[in-house]
């Protein structure tokens, strides 16, 4: 699976949150695009960027944890960003689809 590019996500900002686990996360978009150890001066240490079909970028990500990451199963309210408050429902649906619900998401990298 290919995420969207780094400087896809510049000027995202917060839209929404998703409350899941780190492995649904995986399951459903892949590894993350940063996963770094947890540290007290990092914001973030885990975000996926990713691109839909229709072309919304949206980011997943931890905040402000600072030292902190949740166990793999562990249910964690994760930060959703976006250029679109649109990013939310494009995210929370293509969870669905593994876990419930319908395809927006495109693999490729555009």
């Amino acid at each position: 699976m290919q995420h969207a590019r780094t400087q896809d996500a510049n000027g995202t900002s917060l839209k929404g949150y998703v409350k899941t686990t780190f492995n649904k996360l995986v399951a459903t978009f892949g590894e993350p695009c940063i996963h770094i150890a947890p540290s007290e001066m990092e914001k973030v240490t885990i975000e996926w960027i990713l691109r839909f079909v229709d072309g919304t970028i949206a980011t997943i990500y931890d905040w402000k944890g600072y030292g902190y990451q949740p166990a793999p199963d562990e249910e964690y309210e994760w930060h959703i960003g976006g250029h679109e408050t649109s990013a939310v429902a494009l995210v929370k649906d293509q969870l669905g689809l593994i876990y419930g619900t319908g395809p927006f998401f495109d693999l490729a990298v555009k």
